[in-house]
């Protein structure tokens, strides 16, 4: 294959001599980009308040230039808290009624896109393949198709695609149904997103399938796919491993004795389901009296675009909700629920999910949820946890072991917790086992590869 050219809304860019970010999806780009040589693109996330952002950033990493832009503050406000995360993100998560759309944030959005292809262009060979990432940049291959650009061009989507009578809510979805059109594949999480996605060509008679995952769009054919992104999973295991004799951990283990530990870890979000499976636990609680001062709930929450003021109200609504159940049924040396509203670093994350004998994930909506495969990866082989995790989750269409529940239904996942808490070992290690070697299979490098073998035969 040829140079690879990643871009993304924001980029990982390693300290120099140190080594790559933590995270999956940045290992698995950076090591495909290492392979290849290539570029990484994105926004700075600085801003260069009302001035012109000055020229790009270029920093050289062995095989890889990491390329970085700053924005205006007009262009952070309307393209990225604006159109990005107040329209696309609610409506990709099914809410509808949290969408405000304005004409101006939807102008920015496009205009951004815009801005980001006239800086790219000039760095692109005829022979380079494009790898663009989520919802922020849907409108960039269309931007360098009118700028006479032919390469191939891929598209990656990390959240969820909506049915049509969801995306048709959105005044400018033709504008971003032609955008996804531009590419020559189109990738999703799931197979029920691609589906969606053909639907929506379908009732908005702008194109419709050709055979063997192809549509046809205009004079356009291009390809759509279903990639599941996965995670690092044996060396996550390993972190894990690792993890659980930290410091930090063993306090931890100590502070709850012989308790039974629950976690459940997100990003300040509304998609994620806290408060829901706040009540689902204190449900639990108030059913299963045989199991109060048995049990802590361990919600790990860091903070998330905190300069949204509906983000700032979800923190103080949570911390209010947390501190109800625990004032309601607390004791003098049982605290059941302990809320942490900040980033707990990767390796005590991992040595917490291994100490955990349930990890609750249930979004009300999600495009994968990696915390579900890392709990799974972080379990120890001859006693592992159970995962609870939300029907609603694209993890769900993989993770065929874990206990799915309805995150709406609040006995219904507090019923699964008193499940996965009773559940005897050999039930545990066979669904356990069933999960991991899926995992394993299916790790986040097989999914880059996967994404970029079929993007050049594309």
């Amino acid at each position: 294959m040829s140079r690879l050219i990643v871009i993304s809304n924001r980029v990982p860019v390693p300290e120099k001599n140190s080594a790559a970010v933590a995270g999956g999806l940045a290992v698995a780009l950076q090591a495909a980009l290492e392979q290849h040589g290539g570029i990484w693109m994105g926004w700075s996330g600085k801003s260069s308040d009302t001035k012109e952002p000055g020229p790009l950033s270029l920093q050289q990493r062995g095989n890889i230039t990491y390329a970085l832009t700053d924005l205006t503050g007009k262009d952070v406000d309307e393209y990225y808290f604006g159109f990005a995360n107040r329209v696309l993100w609610p409506i990709c998560h099914y809410r509808l009624d949290l969408a405000e759309y304005g004409r101006k944030e939807m102008a920015g959005y496009f205009r951004v896109n815009r801005f980001f292809a006239h800086r790219l262009a000039p760095l692109l060979e005829p022979d380079d393949v494009i790898w663009v990432h989520d919802y922020h940049l849907i409108p960039l291959a269309a931007e360098l198709r009118q700028m006479g650009i032919r390469n191939r061009i891929g598209f990656f989507l990390h959240i969820p695609w909506p049915p049509a009578d969801v995306l048709f809510a959105m005044p400018v979805h033709e504008e971003i149904m032609r955008g996804l059109a531009a590419y020559d594949l189109v990738g999703f999480q799931t197979d029920h997103d691609l589906e969606n996605f053909a639907g929506c060509l379908r009732r908005e008679e702008m194109g419709d399938s050709v055979g063997g995952n192809r549509f046809k769009a205009g004079e356009r054919t291009f390809k759509g796919g279903a990639y599941s992104i996965g995670i690092e999973t044996a060396a996550f295991a390993e972190l894990a491993k690792k993890g659980a004799e930290h410091s930090m951990v063993r306090k931890a283990r100590q502070s709850i004795e012989d308790r039974s530990l629950i976690i459940g870890v997100d990003r300040l979000d509304y998609s994620k389901g806290i408060t829901q499976r706040l009540d689902a636990f204190e449900r639990f609680v108030t059913d299963n009296p045989a199991h109060q001062r048995n049990v802590t709930y361990l919600q790990i929450t860091p903070k998330s675009r905190s300069e949204v003021p509906e983000y700032e109200a979800m923190q103080r609504t949570l911390a209010e909700q947390a501190g109800r159940v625990n004032g309601a049924l607390g004791t003098v040396d049982w605290v059941p629920i302990r809320y942490i509203n900040r980033t707990i670093s990767r390796p005590i994350l991992a040595g917490l999910y291994r100490l955990a004998r349930v990890g609750l994930v249930t979004p009300l909506r999600d495009g994968m949820n990696l915390v579900a495969k890392e709990y799974v990866a972080a379990q120890d082989p001859e006693n592992p946890g159970v995962l609870v995790l939300s029907r609603f989750a694209g993890a769900a269409r993989e993770l065929k072991g874990a206990l799915l529940v309805n995150p709406y239904d609040i006995e219904g996942t507090a019923n699964a917790l008193a499940r996965g808490l009773n559940m005897p070992l050999e039930e545990r290690r066979e669904r356990w086992q069933r999960m991991m070697d899926h995992l394993l299979e299916n790790d986040v490098t097989r999914w880059c590869d996967n994404f970029l073998t079929d993007l050049t035969a594309a």
